[in-house]
């Protein structure tokens, strides 16, 4: 187990193979009762492995006296660090096989210990992974291949402090080593809020989700990590960037989106000014069922090119309702929420209910606020939104019970045109279903949910679980991803909505990039990074 990250501000014990908290792990008895939900997994579930039953070798390299005391050999610490948090992740780790360990973490303070750092592993040939919260689900934090000297995982939670705030431009100057609970806490004395919560935010950091265009809970609007940016600091192995603080700019390609969604290939993000928000004194929201799930996606369209911008709008199909407890005869469900600081917000939610009900669905009853909103944790009256809500949050969770179980769990996400939308989704769930069926020998589930929207498409996420094959896991895993990868490419969906692109969806990433772009990107990458140390792998080769 590792120890909590610098500034997270609690005494629970972070898992070094798994999701989250250790003690919010399913126990032995609740695996169980998973695995009976899919039948051909193991009687008994697999072990909590253990750091000290792994083979970990020395480090292969020592750092310089000037550098030591940022730097830790613990074998705890660097099995926490080896690897990020999918599937395939969590299955390497209970099997005892966990990749390639790191041979050194290091925790700077400061971009000067950040530059000194780069320039020693440059010098030395030690390949760096920057590493936030670990919480990856595309193998973007850790190390394949055998061409460096060394690893060195590049830790940078102990650079989490908000170093400035303008409550005029609403913005604020943010280290990227800030966890999502540290950053809300130091904005929330001044009534702001970045208002980016992926269903990571707890463990997951400003400089990851920068690093990886990561989508935030809300539906509609401004989502995106990018639309709050307005200026970054990166240090590269070539010297440091900044860039200019702004409100917008049409001087020439922004420097920004260079680094936006580089995933520490080009540079480290080390701060970061950001667009900030009041937080929100009102809320609304209210599920709505649908027999029919063809009509539930024209609902959701229909909401989408409306100006209402719900917060949230989430469709979930009959599986995902049913998973998630907020439907139990074969509705679909779409969860619609709406907030604002400055006014009421039941009449938007009421026009979207009317619009929702025109394609058939069925209202359950809404719940609203008209004043100050509950605190994070408060359960909202409609029974559908409470059940989704309780199971968003926990759904990694019970990921990792039924990996214990020997069952292969995967969730992918995808963006569309709203034309492509209907085809993409039956197209995913039928072949890769079949492709499950055919590695495993047993019927799969592929449920999907819609996460985010816009007017002229939206974002699929699907989650796909099967029960596997002893000591197989992996392969079969691998299997299914391809599928799926060529699924999205022939219907003209993106790798990653969200997720990002890491090692695991390289492949799909060099088809959907055009080569002109791709050269450009070689070109970057052999001028910033020119020992190819910044982890090796991601984007470019």
């Amino acid at each position: 187990m590792s120890a909590s990250p610098s500034g997270h501000g609690t005494s629970r014990t972070r898992s070094w193979w798994g999701w989250g908290y250790a003690e919010s792990h399913p126990d032995d008895a609740e695996c169980v009762a998973m695995g009976a939900l899919l039948p051909g997994t193991l009687a008994r579930p697999l072990p909590i492995p253990r750091v000290a039953d792994l083979a970990i070798a020395r480090p292969g390299v020592t750092p310089p006296s000037s550098l030591a005391h940022l730097v830790s050999t613990d074998p705890g610490v660097r099995a926490a660090h080896a690897m990020g948090k999918a599937y395939r992740d969590i299955i390497r780790a209970l099997r005892g096989k966990p990749g390639r360990i790191p041979d050194l973490v290091a925790r700077p303070t400061d971009d000067r210990e950040v530059a000194d750092l780069l320039d020693w592993a440059g010098g030395q040939g030690v390949a760096v992974i920057p590493f936030g919260g670990g919480s990856s689900v595309v193998g973007g934090v850790e190390y394949r291949g055998d061409t460096h000297r060394a690893v060195l995982s590049l830790d940078l939670t102990s650079m989490d402090r908000v170093l400035e705030i303008d409550t005029v431009s609403r913005s604020a100057r943010i280290q990227a080593g800030a966890l999502g609970p540290v950053l809300e806490e130091q904005l929330r004395p001044h009534g702001l809020t970045l208002r980016h919560f992926p269903q990571s935010f707890e463990f997951s950091t400003l400089g990851g989700w920068l690093a990886t265009r990561a989508g935030g809970h809300y539906a509609t609007g401004r989502t995106h990590i990018d639309d709050f940016v307005q200026s970054l600091r990166v240090v590269t192995p070539a010297g440091s960037s900044t860039s200019l603080r702004l409100p917008a700019s049409g001087a020439g390609p922004s420097p920004d989106r260079l680094f936006l969604g580089s995933e520490g290939a080009l540079g480290v993000i080390s701060e970061a000014w950001m667009r900030l928000q009041e937080r929100p004194r009102h809320k609304a929201s209210a599920s709505v069922a649908f027999a029919d799930f063809t009509d539930a996606l024209e609902a959701v369209r229909v909401i989408a090119q409306s100006d209402l911008s719900p917060a949230n709008c989430r469709l979930l199909d009959p599986g995902e309702a049913l998973l998630s407890g907020a439907s139990r005869d074969g509705s679909s469900v779409l969860v619609l929420g709406f907030e604002s600081a400055t006014g009421r917000v039941d009449d938007r939610l009421a026009s979207a209910l009317e619009l929702a009900r025109a394609h058939g669905g069925r209202v359950g009853a809404p719940t609203a606020n008209g004043g100050t909103a509950p605190a994070e944790g408060d359960v909202p009256a409609d029974a559908a939104v409470s059940a989704w809500r309780s199971a968003f949050l926990g759904m990694p969770y019970l990921r990792d019970g039924l990996a214990r179980m020997g069952a292969v769990v995967d969730t992918f996400e995808t963006a569309a045109t709203w034309d492509r939308i209907p085809a993409l989704i039956d197209a995913v769930r039928t072949e890769v279903g079949s492709a499950a069926l055919k590695a495993t020998g047993h019927p799969a589930t592929v449920n999907c949910r819609l996460t985010h929207v816009y007017p002229d498409g939206a974002a699929p996420y699907f989650t796909v679980a099967v029960a596997g094959r002893p000591g197989e896991e992996v392969g079969i895993w691998d299997d299914i991803k391809a599928v799926a990868s060529d699924v999205l490419h022939r219907h003209r969906a993106t790798i990653t909505h969200h997720h990002a692109v890491g090692r695991d969806h390289r492949p799909g990433y060099d088809l959907q990039r055009p080569e002109p772009f791709a050269l450009a990107l070689r070109a970057a990458k052999d001028a910033l990074d020119p020992h190819h140390i910044l982890n090796p792998g991601v984007l470019i080769d």
